[in-house]
């Protein structure tokens, strides 16, 4: 499970999908496939969290890797290239970016 640290042990990457409502479902089910088989299973990942909007019209995918190198890895793979190809036919639009954590509060 993600834990939002200031701590600089983790990178950080958060991505949001925009879709319709009536593919909103199946985009979820690619992702959760996609870390139930291969992304949870690759070095370096740490944990991830999907978020849904009341109107099923985006998608937060908030995950966490040991650096920086571990998701660029994973990304660049065949198997996740080929589902990224997949995934893009199911969204208007998707974006991963790496972020520091600047601050939390509890």
């Amino acid at each position: 499970m993600p834990k939002i640290s200031k701590a600089p042990d983790y990178q950080t990457v958060i991505t949001t999908f925009e879709m319709t409502p009536g593919t909103c479902q199946d985009l979820l089910d690619a992702l959760s496939d996609a870390y139930h088989e291969f992304i949870s299973k690759q070095p370096g990942f740490v944990g991830a969290g999907l978020h849904v909007n009341d109107a099923q019209t985006r998608i937060a995918n908030y995950s966490q890797w040991k650096r920086r190198e571990d998701f660029q890895a994973m990304l660049r793979s065949d198997e996740m290239r080929e589902r990224n190809r997949v995934i893009a036919t199911l969204c208007k639009s998707f974006e991963p970016v790496m972020y520091d954590v600047f601050e939390t509060f509890d």
